[in-house]
């Protein structure tokens, strides 16, 4: 490093190299969802049925997807679905932490040798196998490796050329620090907090510590402070990006950051006992120095240190589930407390904020996560919709102005408020496909595009409707019982179809088919039928006036119609 130019090549290549190692990570964490996504959330729901087989379902789907973020949304989305509890989810984000430090061992094996010669024959594999389009996902997965291990060992190879250790500047500056005092504890604590806030990568925080304490220039104590606060700052950006998410996303992430918190609160004050105790475990001197052991000794002795780091991140995680896991429900206590639930306002149902409640925070960090969260959004505007139709049949039955007056006005809201829930998911889904996704992802995409549109016609048709309800009672017509009879027969059997769609969108294809919903459309159809005969004939007849035979028409055309949308619903879920 005699020369400026050098100083700039080996900033570069640190940055660089940083660079591939989280695009690898991420690469590698996306596929492992692709190829496992669907099996991990069927694990993810049904092995959860106490606080223990909950944390190690989540070590397990955090582990094998390689993100805790990823476990942590899916977690989210099953309690905001019903099929899990807020105590379940605490035990299983208890898990994620526990899993995700097998992250740390990874970098720690790519820090204690040199990997890098056994990625070019991953690179060239992973090639051919994207390129024949046979096994795409696993080529997808050796790149993603390939770049996290040649990051690593770029990384490794820059910290041996900086020679930090040499540095007589970078020793003066930590040597400057007192290891003893817990106010450098605390600093130390505060700069990992703040770094990994910064880079939004605590993987990258990671590497630079493990460069940092491998070359011999950060103390083993300063580096492990580095790492708790690594361990705060990824949850503080996972709380400030469930902000504007629903109040179980909030809670999840809070409780997140109680756990970490309260970890670090409890290890600042056995700090150097334990930190000794992994030192031994490992089998490092924290005594040993470079003037009496020899500069070979000392820096073979720092090699060990990102293995002391990794079984640390191990260590308190473990000690740290270990302690609250007993203590889940008042952990549910404490996060129900500082997170309260939004406040409507109003106990009436129209009056709720109709907002997205799975795809309107930032926790998403995947493309295969964000279609799961679509999906159980989907389901939801469906079950709004079947709501919507259920105030009309209300407004068909109502004789009060007054309570008349209010339905219809919550109609007209509902409206409204399908129309923007048809262009936020739109949107959303539209982002999500400009992602590198697969060919199967891709066709649930366009699925789900349809699937909307045709969920926001349902709610044009019930607005059509109590529009048609609406000039009747103004006009004070009155249907006969006849008339009144088909109707709630119609809407009966449109009702019976829209429970269907709903239970073929909110559960797996695999468990449905379409029978039911086309004998339910042939029914409604044969009825419209008989409706228009029976009811031409009335007017023949005057048994009617004319008027009311053109509003009997249109609401059982209107039905007809809505009938029709409910089977492009489920056509478009079965890819159709």
């Amino acid at each position: 490093m005699d020369s400026t130019h050098d100083i700039l090549m080996l900033v570069f290549r640190l940055l660089g190299s940083l660079a591939l190692l989280v695009f690898g990570m991420k690469q590698m964490s996306d596929t492992l969802q692709k190829m496992a996504g669907p099996q991990l959330r069927h694990v993810l729901g049904r092995m959860t049925t106490n606080r223990f087989t909950g944390m190690l379902t989540g070590i397990l789907v955090t582990a094998t997807v390689q993100s805790s973020t990823a476990t942590t949304v899916m977690t989210v989305s099953f309690v905001n679905a019903g099929l899990l509890t807020l105590a379940q989810a605490i035990s299983v984000i208890m898990g994620a932490n526990i899993g995700t430090t097998l992250t740390a061992w990874i970098m720690s094996a790519g820090f204690s040798f040199n990997i890098t010669d056994f990625v070019w024959p991953a690179f060239i594999i992973a090639m051919l196998l994207i390129y024949k389009k046979r096994n795409e996902n696993i080529g997808d997965f050796l790149f993603g490796i390939a770049f996290m291990f040649l990051g690593l060992g770029t990384l490794r190879q820059t910290g041996v050329d900086m020679r930090l250790g040499e540095q007589e500047a970078v020793l003066n500056f930590f040597a400057s620090f007192n290891p003893d005092s817990f106010t450098t504890t605390l600093l130390f604590l505060l700069i990992g907090g703040v770094l990994t806030m910064c880079v939004q990568s605590s993987a990258a925080v990671m590497a630079i510590t493990m460069i940092l304490c491998s070359s011999g220039a950060l103390p083993i104590y300063q580096g492990i402070a580095l790492v708790m606060g690594e361990n705060i700052g990824t949850t503080v950006t996972s709380n400030l990006a469930a902000m504007t998410a629903s109040t179980q996303a909030r809670r999840a992430a809070f409780a997140h950051m109680f756990f970490n918190l309260f970890g670090v609160c409890w290890i600042l004050t056995v700090f150097h006992p334990f930190i000794d105790g992994v030192c031994q475990l490992v089998g490092y001197d924290s005594t040993l120095t470079k003037e009496a052991a020899g500069e070979a000794a000392f820096l073979a002795n720092a090699a060990k240190l990102s293995v002391v780091l990794a079984a640390f991140h191990t260590c308190f995680n473990v000690a740290n589930t270990f302690i609250l896991i007993w203590f889940i429900p008042q952990i549910e206590r404490i996060v129900c407390y500082v997170i309260k639930g939004r406040q409507t306002g109003s106990s009436d149902e129209a009056e709720e904020p109709m907002r997205l409640q799975y795809i309107d925070g930032g926790l998403i960090h995947t493309p295969e996560i964000a279609v799961l969260q679509a999906q159980k959004e989907v389901a939801l505007f469906a079950q709004r919709i079947q709501r919507m139709f259920g105030m009309v049949q209300s407004l068909f039955t109502e004789q009060n102005d007054e309570t008349f007056a209010k339905t219809f006005s919550r109609i007209e809201k509902y409206e409204g408020i399908s129309d923007r829930m048809e262009i936020e998911i739109a949107q959303y889904l539209e982002q999500v496909s400009q992602a590198h996704l697969s060919d199967d992802t891709k066709a649930k995409i366009r699925a789900m595009m349809k699937q909307v549109s045709e969920i926001e016609s349902i709610g044009d048709a019930c607005y059509n409707l109590s529009r048609t309800l609406n000039r009747k009672h103004d006009q004070q017509k009155q249907f006969t019982e006849e008339q009144t009879q088909a109707l709630h027969q119609m809407m009966q059997l449109v009702d019976s179809a829209l429970t269907q769609m709903n239970r073929v969108i909110g559960g797996r294809r695999e468990d449905f088919d379409m029978k039911e919903t086309f004998r339910l459309e042939n029914e409604i159809n044969a009825l419209r039928d008989k409706l228009k005969t029976s009811n031409i004939a009335a007017i023949n007849n005057h048994q009617y006036d004319y008027a009311l035979g053109t509003l009997f028409a249109d609401l059982v055309n209107e039905n007809e119609k809505l009938g029709d949308y409910i089977v492009n619903v489920v056509e478009a879920r079965f890819g159709k």
